[in-house]
This record gives C-alpha cells, sequence and structure tokens, in this order.
C-alpha cells in the first residue's frame, strides 16, 4: 500500500534530498515509510517559484484550470481505494471513513473545476446621481497571486483540497505545508498534480522543519495564508502575517441541542449524536463535544447514546469492523484521559468508556461535568461527549454561547420559530437544524466565529478569499452616427 519512500514537491517536481520525516502507522505506532525533509532553502525556493509562476497561471484560461481539476478527479477516482488505504495507515482512520473521506476529496475538486470556469463579475449602475450620468461600472475576479496553505492531521486529503483545488481554480499559485503527522496524503495528491500541464513553479508541496516555516507566514511576495489548525497556533500566525489576507479555521467546542419536541425519533438523534461525537476517534473540530437535552428525554437519551457508544468496536482500522479507530498519537490520548480524569475528581459521571490502551481512547459518555472543567471550556477533540438537561430553550441558547468558540452548533425542534431564533442568536459561523454541527457539505461556506477562526471555505467561497476584484469605470460619450 505505501511505498518505502516518498518525495516532497518543489515547482512542481519531486526532490528526493533524504528520508529523514518519518511516518508512523497510527495503529501499531511502527514507522511504516519515510518521506523527504525540506530545508529553508527549499522553501525559499518555492516561495520564489510560485513568484515567478504568478503571471503564467493567470494567464491560464479558465478552461485549462477545469482540465486540471477534472484530470484529479479521474486520478482520485481511480487510486479512490489506495488513498483510503493510506489515509488508514498514516492517521489511523477505520476504512469506512477513509472511504468517506476520499470521496469528499474527489467532490471538492469536482466543485472547484465546476466554479474554475464561472469566474465572477458584476455590470454596476454609476449612474447615481447627476454627476454620474453616463458612467458604468464593470468588475471582474483576478488571483491575488502566490498563498500560502497549512493543513493539519485530521483530514489529510479533504482539507488539503479545500486549499488546493480553490487555488488552482483562482489561478494562485500555491505552497502547501502538510502536517508532518500524515505528509504522505498529500504527497500522492503532489504526484497526481505533477501529471497535468501547470506551470513550473505552480505548486509546491514541502516539509519543512517548524524552524524554517517563517517565510510560509511572513514573506510579503505570498498575499494570502490560509491555515486550518489549532486556536493558539493560528492567531499567532496570524499576528506574524503581515499585510497579506489571513483565513483561518481553528478549533471548535460544538453543542448540539435536542428541544422538547425534537423533530425526530430518539433513536434517529442518537444515532446521529453518536456518529458526530465518535467519528473518526472525534478527531474533528465540529465533533460533537456537548449534548444539551431538554429534561423531558434526558433519561431514554442517555440510555440510547450510551448504549451506541458500547456497541463500538475499538481496534486496528484496516479491520473492516473497526469503528472506532486511535488517536493521532498515544500522548493526545493521554491529555484527553486526563482530562476525563480531571473532570470525574470534580463530581463528574463517567456513563461508559474512559479506558485507554496506547493511542486507543474508548468511547466516552459523560454527565455532571463542572463547566469550568477543560472537558467543558476546550476542544477536547477525541471521541468524548457531555451530556447535560435543560428545561428552558433560553438557557440552553445562553450555554451554547457561553463558551469562547463558535464554528457550528447543531439543533433538534420541529419548531421553526425556534429554529429560525438559534440562527439569530447562537454565535457560531453555522445552526445545523434536524441534525448534528458535525455535519458538511464541501460546497457550503464554512467557518467561525470567536475564536474558531476567520474567513470562510468552501470552494466558491475560498477561491472569492483567493482573488480580488478589479473594477473598470467607462465613461460613454455621445453615440456616434452611422
Amino acid at each position: 500500500m505505501l511505498a518505502d519512500r516518498y518525495p516532497f514537491y518543489l515547482a512542481n517536481r519531486p526532490r528526493r534530498p533524504n528520508e529523514d520525516l518519518p511516518v508512523v502507522d497510527k495503529f501499531s505506532g511502527e514507522v511504516v515509510t519515510r518521506v523527504a525533509l525540506s530545508s529553508a532553502a527549499d522553501v525559499e525556493e518555492a516561495i520564489a517559484a510560485a513568484v515567478r509562476a504568478t503571471e503564467p497561471m493567470r494567464k491560464l484560461p479558465p478552461h485549462a484550470r477545469q482540465a486540471v481539476l477534472e484530470h484529479c478527479v479521474r486520478r482520485f477516482q481511480e487510486r479512490a481505494e489506495e488513498l483510503a488505504g493510506i489515509l488508514c495507515i498514516e492517521a489511523g482512520k477505520p476504512l469506512r471513513d477513509a472511504r468517506g473521506e476520499v470521496t469528499r476529496l474527489i467532490e471538492t475538486f469536482k466543485a472547484a473545476a465546476e466554479e474554475a470556469v464561472r469566474g465572477g463579475g458584476e455590470v454596476l449602475n454609476l449612474e447615481v446621481s447627476a454627476r454620474a450620468e453616463g458612467y458604468r461600472g464593470f468588475t471582474r475576479r483576478v488571483p491575488v497571486g502566490p498563498v500560502s496553505l497549512i493543513t493539519p492531521f485530521n483530514f489529510p486529503l479533504n482539507l488539503v483540497a479545500h486549499k488546493v483545488a480553490p487555488a488552482i481554480a483562482a489561478g494562485c499559485p500555491f505552497i502547501l505545508k502538510p502536517s508532518d503527522r500524515t505528509p504522505v496524503s498529500a504527497m500522492v495528491l503532489a504526484e497526481v498534480l505533477a501529471e497535468t500541464n501547470l506551470p513550473e513553479g505552480a505548486f509546491s508541496v514541502v516539509t519543512p522543519r517548524l524552524a524554517d516555516i517563517g517565510p510560509l507566514i511572513e514573506d510579503e511576495r505570498l498575499k494570502l495564508l490560509s491555515f486550518t489548525g489549532s486556536e493558539k497556533v493560528g492567531w499567532e500566525l496570524k499576528a506574524r502575517a503581515g499585510r497579506k489576507k489571513v483565513v483561518l479555521e481553528l478549533g471548535g467546542n460544538a453543542a448540539c441541542v435536542v428541544d422538547k419536541e425534537p423533530g425526530a425519533p430518539l433513536d434517529a438523534i442518537a444515532d446521529r449524536v453518536a456518529l458526530g461525537a465518535f467519528f473518526q476517534s472525534g478527531q474533528s473540530c465540529i465533533s460533537v463535544q456537548r449534548v444539551l437535552v431538554h429534561t423531558t428525554h434526558y433519561e431514554a437519551l442517555k440510555e440510547k447514546l450510551v448504549a451506541r457508544a458500547r456497541a463500538l468496536r475499538a481496534g486496528n482500522p484496516r479491520d473492516e469492523a473497526t469503528t472506532l479507530g486511535p488517536m493521532i498519537d498515544e500522548p493526545a490520548a493521554r491529555r484527553l484521559e486526563g482530562w476525563i480524569q480531571s473532570a470525574v475528581a470534580r463530581g463528574a459521571r463517567v456513563l461508559t468508556g474512559g479506558g485507554r490502551q496506547g493511542a486507543l481512547l474508548e468511547a466516552t459518555v459523560l454527565e455532571g461535568v463542572p463547566t469550568d472543567e477543560p472537558l467543558h471550556t476546550e476542544e477536547a477533540f477525541g471521541p468524548v461527549v457531555l451530556l447535560e438537561s435543560f428545561e428552558s430553550f433560553t438557557d440552553a441558547l445562553r450555554r451554547v454561547n457561553a463558551g469562547r468558540f463558535g464554528l457550528q452548533a447543531g439543533l433538534f425542534t420541529n419548531d421553526l420559530s425556534r429554529a429560525m431564533r438559534a440562527w439569530d442568536d447562537l454565535e457560531v459561523g453555522g445552526v445545523v437544524v434536524g441534525d448534528v454541527p458535525s455535519f458538511r457539505v464541501d460546497t457550503m461556506p464554512y467557518g467561525g466565529v470567536k475564536s474558531s477562526g476567520l474567513g470562510r471555505e468552501g470552494v466558491k467561497y475560498a477561491i472569492e478569499d483567493m482573488t480580488e476584484i478589479r473594477l473598470l469605470v467607462l465613461k460613454q460619450g455621445p453615440a456616434r452616427e452611422d
């Protein structure tokens, strides 16, 4: 499934100067392959190549950008099982989850291919006063120039796709730095891009040490920085980014409210909450972390959710029967285990789970977690969900808003007025009614507010960030006679 070693890519071409970046099987803990490590000089060369490619990429016709993206779609379809297997090994995803991510990778590139030829512009009515009579305005979108893309470990293909595909569609040369925990997926994507006729320097996928990534953040030749990762790191990078555009997709602490009249059977709600909480071991920014249940349904839903958590099969993600794989590494699992123990020491009750074996943390359901405990205030980023009851819908919304994160929230209700009120009052980037906050379609404007980030992803919206408006004002003279 995996090659013995992988290159990084600099100006569209593979480079193999060393084998210094080990890649670990997240279930076994064994080194299974190695990727070439980029140097500080490689980063500088990648930026210079992207700058040289700015004009050729700007002049690449939309249909040619579309052809590149469509080639990627075909090749990803042909290599779908290979890509799923890579995710299974380097990210620890159960095969079902890995195949789902490959499907989303393909959908994201398809959407970008469609957007690549749509362009964007409008005719403006400038005759808003007497002094502007005879003037017309026109706008079009042009690429911002070279962009810097930094992605995390939890979706090594799809989060890369959400940055790379729009960059190609927009006509922006890019430099991608994937997570050093999961670099192989990005290198396979780069291998596919290298099969296309993108201008030289249009893309680089580099793997520098942390000490060498400064230029990707600070260099003013790069016109946009798009980062997905932790809250702390994201805001630090923004402070260093200077005058360039910055898009941040950061952490979450997603809540789901189950109203008195939820509009769906409790069994269906329990199925969705369990999926949202434990899918890929909870390592998603919109994983369900808090569930607020009306007192009418609290005990019944608690029983159903606990049963579903206990039914998950933990183990080797390459086993088709596995539904709960390891967290990204043992330190991450130990961190979350410590948070559970801290909450229990202060009176929280573990309804199921809480145990750990290496990087495998059991699917865990708790209640009574103090609101100032890390499990309640921070991003768990693991297979843990907290239950609490409420009587007042107003109070439930207040509790959802109480934290500093604001990515997405879920709401089960059959009351349209309450759905609209949640949309008005919740301080989140998106409200999902009739489902959990973990729902995402790759074309929707996804992103958060407060400490959860800045800007929106989703193919169309990412393209808007990677382009800028160019205005033409035309003064019309009197019509000429034939």
